[in-house]
């Protein structure tokens, strides 16, 4: 079975790195001419799988915006999924989720064991109840062929009273959980499957990130003030592992998808751009 570290690797190699959000938020829908409502969700979310799943190496559904309708909601979620997957695309959804015990597992069974209908390549994660909450979810991307991308260095100002806090090692939390993601990915060719979510607005983060061996998630790009050109200065010479995120930057374009299909393709360039002048 292929790992997912090992599908991303092909992905962004193919495609490119980029990551694409669908975030159909009610302004987005309002920009777009969408109601908020299930239709608006729906037409929204089949025009950007329509126009950018056969060509962003990933796309990441945001699930609170299509949990907001109910059982409907997430009946779009579930076939959007399947329409990116069938069009070439990784997907990861974007849950945030974090607990422990039987409940962490089951988060696990929802979205990484290929038997559930919210199956998808990879998750996000919170690892603020200690990483090892977080092993069941390990342990079914590692069964299933699936990636978790654990919360690190986010963008929000708000994360950094607990991200940036001090252990009695010295260590911050934020470099316990890099430290942690790196064990994991340990020997992984030719990309470990666990990643990190680093924020593309921080600056210098004063964190070393040399021995994640996993993919990097670079959100705030674009809409949030995030250039490409700064992922030098947030990821130092960790450039090949990182994969850029934007949403608003390129869902703006909408509806029309040959526009969406320009953004993504505008954005790819600077990506590329950026991460080659960083590694010569």
């Amino acid at each position: 079975m292929e790992t997912f570290g090992s599908r991303l690797h092909r992905a962004m190699a193919e495609r490119g790195p980029l990551c694409v959000g669908i975030d159909p938020h009610p302004a987005l829908l309002a920009r777009w001419g969408l109601s908020d409502d299930l239709e608006g969700l729906t037409r929204f979310s089949q025009t950007v799988a329509d126009a950018l799943g056969d060509r962003v190496a990933v796309v990441k559904p945001q699930s609170a915006f299509f949990e907001r309708f109910g059982s409907r909601g997430l009946a779009v979620l579930e076939s959007i999924i399947r329409q990116l997957r069938g069009a070439g695309a990784l997907v990861l959804l974007d849950v945030k989720r974090g607990d422990i015990g039987s409940t962490v597992a089951a988060y696990a069974d929802a979205y990484l064991d290929p038997s559930s209908p919210v199956h998808v390549d990879a998750v996000t994660a919170s690892p603020f109840l200690g990483v090892g909450s977080l092993a069941p979810m390990f342990d079914a991307a590692r069964s299933h062929g699936g990636g978790v991308f654990v919360l690190a260095l986010t963008s929000n100002p708000e994360g950094a009273s607990v991200q940036r806090a001090r252990g009695a090692d010295g260590r911050t939390v934020a470099q316990t959980v890099i430290d942690e993601i790196s064990q994991l990915n340990e020997g992984a060719q030719p990309l470990g499957s666990f990643g990190l979510v680093v924020g593309a607005t921080i600056g210098e983060t004063g964190h070393d990130l040399s021995k994640v061996n996993g993919p990097l998630l670079a959100p705030g790009l674009g809409a949030q003030g995030g250039r490409a050109a700064d992922l030098r200065t947030v990821f130092g010479d960790e450039l090949s592992a990182v994969l850029p995120s934007y949403s608003r930057e390129v869902l703006g374009a909408g509806p029309d998808p040959a526009a969406l299909r320009a953004a993504a393709d505008r954005v790819l360039a600077d990506c590329r751009a950026a991460l080659t002048a960083a590694g010569q």
